[in-house]
């Protein structure tokens, strides 16, 4: 005789009725052949403590590997992120996973509960199957294209755009960019550093100023940066004869000396 605890069940049960406690699905379950693991056992007090959820991960993850896209529902949501049951091929929920905080959306999360609910179904992506600990973790964000890879041509229109020497009178610097863009303006080999265009982005990536550098190379003496707050990206035409990994030490040094 073994105890099985009710956060040991699998979730093919609860799944099959969510808006049922749990108490009531393990009362209908009485006669039931299950497959479990024997998780703990205490030979002094003659207890045997078992699993069904262990069991079933020992048949199904084999079936989950990285990429994995996976159709799934939300069975809780906590402060650092939202558990979610697996659909499998057969309909049934096997395996749970985790969506971490940080891979619930590229917007600005402080609150999961604000954009995941408990019963609530979801499409997730397998990025990490720890096949020792019996966990896998999931992503949301990562089914979407990452903002901060978009080009700028896509986050600013080109259509209505002024020439670089008019906008930087008109466009009014995120805070704290005038000072980075004048001490930048010190470093040997940047000869100009100028806003050029603005934009507005879908997604708050972070509410504090960022920097990105342009993947292209510089090109007659022009580069590009993007500065990044909230949903508000300026784009930074640079005049240097540095090459990319000097542009990038330069920003370094900027940062180290604007608080």
């Amino acid at each position: 005789m073994g105890f099985l605890p009710y956060p040991q069940l699998s979730p093919v049960h609860s799944c099959k009725e969510p808006n049922k406690p749990i108490q009531e699905i393990a009362k209908d379950m009485l006669g039931s052949i299950l497959s479990v693991k024997v998780i703990d056992v205490d030979e002094e007090s003659r207890k045997l403590v078992l699993s069904e959820k262990k069991a079933s991960w020992s048949k199904y993850s084999k079936y989950v590997n990285l990429g994995d896209i996976f159709i799934g529902r939300v069975c809780s949501v906590e402060d650092y992120g939202a558990f979610v049951e697996l659909r499998f091929p057969d309909g049934l929920y096997h395996l749970t996973g985790l969506i971490h905080i940080s891979e619930v959306s590229w917007d600005l999360v402080q609150d999961v509960r604000d954009f995941l609910t408990k019963g609530e179904e979801v499409r997730a992506k397998v990025i990490s199957v720890d096949r020792v600990k019996s966990r896998i973790t999931l992503s949301i964000k990562q089914l979407e294209d990452d903002p901060l890879l978009e080009t700028l041509d896509k986050v600013i229109p080109q259509d209505g755009s002024a020439a670089p020497d008019s906008v930087s009178d008109i466009i009014k610097p995120l805070p704290g960019l005038e000072t980075i863009l004048e001490e930048l303006l010190q470093e040997d080999g940047i000869f100009d550093a100028r806003i050029s265009r603005q934009g507005f982005e879908k997604r708050v990536v972070s509410q504090d100023l960022q920097l990105w550098l342009s993947n292209a190379p510089p090109m007659e003496q022009r580069f590009t940066l993007l500065a990044r707050a909230g949903r508000q990206v300026q784009e930074i035409l640079l005049k240097t004869s540095l090459d990319q990994e000097g542009i990038k030490k330069a920003i370094q040094r900027v940062l180290e000396r604007v608080p």
